[in-house]
Formats: C-alpha cells, sequence, structure tokens
C-alpha cells in the first residue's frame, strides 16, 4: 500500500506536459480545480474526464498511474460517500432504517462529492508526476516572487514544499523497509481491531521518525557546508521562459472551465 502512494513522485519525459512551464502547470492545476468545482451534475464531469484523459495521453502517462493515486484514498471514499448516501434529507427511495434512509438527493449527492474527490486526486497527480521538484521550486517561488514587496518569504516557502515533496518517496520507500522487516521479526499490522492496529504501528513509526530527523539533520548540515543562505542573489541554471505550447494549453484549460460553466447554468 505505501508503494502505491503517488504524491511526490516524478515520472521523467520528454512530452508535450514535461516541456510546459512549470508556472504554467501550477496555473493551470489551479483551473482544473476550479473546473471540478464549477461541475453542477454527476453527467457533466465527463468535461474534466475528457481533460484528464488528453493530458494524460500527451504526458506519455496511463490511467493506471492516476488511479494507483487512488489507492490510498479508497477509505475516504467509501467513507464520503456512505456520508452522503445515509444522511442526506430528501425523497426515500429505499432501505428505511430508522434514521438510516438512502434518498434519491442523497445518492446523487454521494456519486457528485465520489466522483469530485477522484478527479480532484488523479488530477492534480499529473502536476507532481510531470514536474520535476525542482522545477517545481522554482515555479512556485516566481509565482509568489510579487509578494516579496511585503516582505513574504517566497523562496524559503518553495524550498521547503520542495524539500517536502522530494522526500515524501524516500521516507515512504523508508517506512516499507521498517515494515518489512518488522513483519520479518513476527510484527502484525492487518489483523486486531483498530486500536491493535493502532499501537502495533508504533515499532513502525519510532524508528522512522529517527531516520526523518537524521535525514534532516543531514540535508541541513550539506547545505551550510554549500554556503547556502537563502535566495538572496542567487541565479538559475535553467532560466524559466513561457513558449507558445503554454499558451495553448491555457486556452484549451479555460476554454474547458468556460464549458463547465455554461452547462452547468444552462443544460441543468
Amino acid at each position: 500500500m505505501l508503494r502505491d502512494i503517488t504524491l511526490g513522485q516524478y515520472m521523467p519525459g520528454n512530452t508535450a506536459v514535461h516541456r510546459l512551464d512549470p508556472r504554467m502547470k501550477i496555473i493551470l492545476t489551479i483551473f482544473y480545480i476550479a473546473i471540478i468545482f464549477c461541475v453542477s451534475s454527476p453527467i457533466w464531469y465527463i468535461i474534466p474526464f475528457a481533460y484528464v484523459l488528453l493530458a494524460t495521453r500527451l504526458s506519455g502517462l496511463t490511467l493506471k498511474h492516476l488511479l494507483k493515486s487512488l489507492k490510498p484514498l479508497r477509505f475516504l471514499l467509501i467513507l464520503t460517500f456512505v456520508l452522503n448516501l445515509f444522511f442526506s434529507t430528501g425523497e426515500t427511495l429505499w432501505l428505511r432504517l430508522g434514521f438510516l434512509k438512502i434518498t434519491k438527493e442523497g445518492f446523487i449527492t454521494a456519486i457528485h462529492f465520489g466522483m469530485r474527490l477522484v478527479f480532484l486526486v488523479a488530477g492534480t497527480s499529473l502536476l507532481t508526476l510531470t514536474t520535476s521538484p525542482v522545477a517545481l521550486s522554482d515555479g512556485i517561488e516566481l509565482l509568489l516572487k510579487p509578494l516579496r514587496v511585503i516582505r513574504f518569504p517566497a523562496h524559503e516557502l518553495a524550498m521547503m514544499m520542495t524539500i517536502a515533496l522530494r522526500f515524501i518517496p524516500t521516507l515512504i520507500e523508508e517506512a516499507d523497509k521498517i515494515m518489512k522487516a518488522q513483519m520479518a521479526r513476527g510484527a502484525d499490522f492487518e489483523s486486531g481491531n483498530l486500536l491493535k492496529r493502532a499501537k502495533a504501528m508504533i515499532p513502525l513509526l519510532v524508528p522512522l521518525f529517527v531516520s526523518a530527523f537524521r535525514r534532516a539533520g543531514e540535508l541541513a548540515m550539506a547545505m551550510e557546508a554549500r554556503c547556502y543562505h537563502g535566495g538572496e542573489g542567487r541565479t538559475r541554471l535553467r532560466v524559466l521562459r513561457y513558449t507558445r505550447s503554454d499558451l495553448y494549453a491555457l486556452l484549451i484549460t479555460v476554454g474547458t472551465l468556460l464549458l463547465t460553466i455554461l452547462c452547468g447554468k444552462w443544460i441543468a
């Protein structure tokens, strides 16, 4: 299960999506999130589905990569679906057991919010899968650069986010190794009730935290040895520039957003 977490993972490539400016990809992700929240009916999720399908095809990835990112969230998806299904008011369809009932509105809402969560996770995973942590850091920093007039630490924030994203796969791999080592010594992480499972995680979390703090200390010493002192006066090996492909991607995304709004308003 730990290896199914795709957050922070980067899939190298030279596709049209990989070559987009990281600043533009962040902007497109924000527009994509707006598209998801503008969908007014479950039937209109066909629009973001087509958008994600096109982006996935142009990125050289497969839908398997996106579906893999949903595995760690399956319990949250089920919980969201069940809560909306049984605890929404409206016209009762079937299964009325005391205060538990399935209503027409609850069924539609459960599908609506379940699909919203699926598309949010699957679509935003494309950002980290097609953008290296260094490029993502540069993009975030340059987008936040105008806030420096109010002394906003744009470089420091971008650096922290980059380090966090960079070390997520490393910590996941470390946790997987520790879990296998503990299971070889007889540890059981899957049987028993919720309290027993929580107690069984202690032999995993303690060495994982120790490893994380050790890595953080080593990283701090490495940055200090290289005379890192923040973003003041730093130059970049690769200067980011917008291209015609970025403009086309922005026009397609904005057009998709407008289409979603129009479909929700005029074609209910």
